[in-house]
Parts: structure tokens; sequence; C-alpha cells
């Protein structure tokens, strides 16, 4: 069955096109609750792109089992980390988006920017639905994930096709794939550690921990773990790193898979076995600080490494709204928008009819 369009506001002939940035990120739960958060994994956990297990088995898998014993687990989880404003990684998103929104403003540029989340609220689906209403013919689509995944960023590509199946006059489209290696992205990763480093000194061991994968999508062909090492050697690099003075690890195991390894917190443990006394953390893939990188790491890695017998572990914060990092999110979307207008929409359409737009063009 094709999909049914959905009702398309007038078409204005002579509209002066308007321009937008989509900032899309994973997602959150709308509350630390278990309703809110079995909610939000059965959307996240539901997506083939995710779990790439055979659809009937897994939905099996998912209801009955996962789905009645996770989300109390998980709501502990984002309890511990939930702030005033909401959750963390939603705040912080929003925060991106505003400042990015005054970098344009202050270089008088009429661009727009909104955030979207792949999983949970506000959905991309009804983002796009607002920017279209509101006149917008052309948006960039920029995934908060560094480092190309066909979990992460193929699955917002994948809601944005899905909304275009039920539209008729679609925007312009433009998607940026991956930034791991750009400049803007790791000069504001740099920044982030010298900053941390000036104030408490340089550890014995700086680790890069990014979200796992299973092992069978690098086979599959999936550029995503080549990328993180990349973005790991880069980063070292502008930090004047030895190789022995820095490593990548994998964290977010999930399932009895094989996923990428080395994993996380068995290799913090390990170092602190080994004698290493400090450990410095820091999570280049997130770019918003969220559930994985302050409860997984800030909590439970920490905790895992000092039992170890550690004696300092510092996790490093996400970019989050760094001057540096949203002037990156800048350079970025300008390159990608290349030879688009930006320039203020008019203030009324040249026909707004479908009878003015016969008369115009016989005129002409």
């Amino acid at each position: 069955m094709k999909p049914a369009f959905n009702p398309e506001p007038p078409f204005a002939h002579g509209q002066t096109p308007r321009t937008a940035v989509l900032l899309c990120n994973l997602g959150t739960p709308d509350a630390p609750t278990v309703p809110a958060v079995r909610r939000y994994l059965a959307e996240f956990l539901g997506d083939h792109r995710v779990v790439e297990i055979p659809r009937l088995v897994w939905m099996a898998i998912l209801h009955g089992i996962i789905l009645r014993v996770r989300p109390a687990k998980s709501a502990a989880k984002y309890a511990t980390i939930w702030t005033a404003e909401g959750s963390p990684l939603k705040v912080w998103t929003d925060k991106q988006a505003q400042a990015l929104q005054n970098v344009f403003s202050a270089n008088g540029e009429a661009v727009s920017v909104r955030y979207a989340m792949r999983y949970g609220n506000p959905s991309i689906a009804s983002q796009l639905d607002a920017l279209k209403a509101e006149g917008f013919t052309r948006i960039l689509v920029v995934p908060a994930y560094p480092q190309y995944s066909g979990t992460t960023t193929a699955s917002v590509f994948d809601a944005v096709y899905h909304w275009g199946l039920r539209s008729r006059v679609l925007p312009e489209f433009r998607f940026i794939n991956h930034y791991h290696d750009h400049p803007a992205y790791i000069q504001a990763l740099a920044e982030r550690v010298r900053t941390h480093w000036a104030t408490h000194g340089q550890p014995e061991r700086l680790v890069m921990s990014f979200h796992g994968v299973p092992e069978r999508t690098l086979h599959l062909g999936d550029p995503y773990h080549c990328e993180c090492y990349k973005t790991a050697r880069l980063l070292g690099e502008a930090l004047g790193l030895s190789k022995t003075q820095y490593m990548v690890t994998f964290q977010s195991r999930f399932g009895k898979a094989k996923w990428l390894e080395p994993y996380t917190e068995p290799t913090l443990i390990a170092l602190a076995q080994q004698g290493v006394k400090r450990v410095d953390l820091i999570c280049p893939g997130f770019t918003s600080d969220c559930l994985e990188t302050l409860e997984e790491i800030s909590q439970e890695a920490q905790e895992a490494y000092l039992h170890a017998g550690g004696e300092v572990f510092h996790y490093i914060p996400c970019l989050n709204d760094s001057a540096t990092w949203v002037q990156g999110l800048y350079e970025l979307s300008k390159t990608h928008m290349g030879g688009w207008p930006m320039q203020a929409p008019d203030a009324q359409p040249l026909a707004t009819s479908r009878r003015e737009a016969l008369t115009l063009g016989a005129k002409n």
C-alpha cells in the first residue's frame, strides 16, 4: 500500500527560498520513569538499523523479555543524571542549536536552526513538518555523530526519507555523512582536553572511548571502526601525544554478540592492575553529554577503575556548547550549504494562488 500524502499548504509561485539546518541527535526518554523509558526503548531498539536480527525473532525478544526488564534498570540510571532542565542530551543539543543560530544571525545570514531526535521528542518528522509549514525549501540535515555508522547516521537519513514518503512537494535536502576528520572538530576536541589539562595536569594515559557496535558491522563494510581510529590518531597528533600515551576503546556493549574491541571498562580495570595510577577519559564520538557518558563512564567506569587499584580518574566532558565546537558546526554547515540562498525571505510571495500563477505565466 502506498503512503497517503499529507495535505500540502498552497504552493506559492515566486516564493523566496528559505534555508534551515536540522541538527539530529540520537534521542532520550521524556522523563526518567519506567513508562517513558519503555516507550523510548521500544522505538530505539525497534529500529532495524540498530539491531540487525531477523525482525520477527527480535520483536519477540524485545517485547517478550527486554521491554519487561530493562526499562526499570534504565530509568534508575537516567534518574542519576537528570537535571532540572531535563535530559542532559536534550539540553545540550538544544543549546548547540541555539548557539549555532546565534552565529548565523551574527553573520547576517537568514538560516534557521532547529534540533530533532531520532527517537523521542521532538521527532525528526515533527520538525520537518514545522519547517515545511513555515516555508523552508532547503534543509541541511546534520547528524550529531562525527563518525558514520549505519546504526546511527543512516537511521537519521531513513527518518527523513520516511517523512518524504508522506509529502508531495519535498524541500531540497542535503546530508552531512561524517566529519570525523574535519579540522574544526579535531580542534574543538583538542581544546577541550588542553583546557582540562591546564587545570588538572596531564595523566599517565588518555583513553578515548567510542560507542560500541557489533563487530559484524565492520565485516559488512561499515566504516565506523576506521573513522573512530582516525579521529583518535588526529586528536593524539593535535595533542602531541605518542601512540603509547593514548588508546582507543569501545563502550556500551549490549547482548551476547561480539562487539568492537577493546571494551572500555575491562581496559580500565587492566590499566589499574598494571599500575597506571591516573587515567583521563574522553568520549569523542559523543558531541553532547548523555547517559552513556555521565552514568556509564563518569560513574560506572570510574568506580571500576578505582576499585581495581587506580587512584585518579578524570572524565573530560563532551563538546556540548563550547564556543569552538559551535564555530566548527557553523563551518561544517556553511561548507555543505554552498550555493544555497541565505538572504532574508521576501515579505510576500510573487503569486499566492493558482489564478495568480496562471496570470503571471501569461504575462511572461
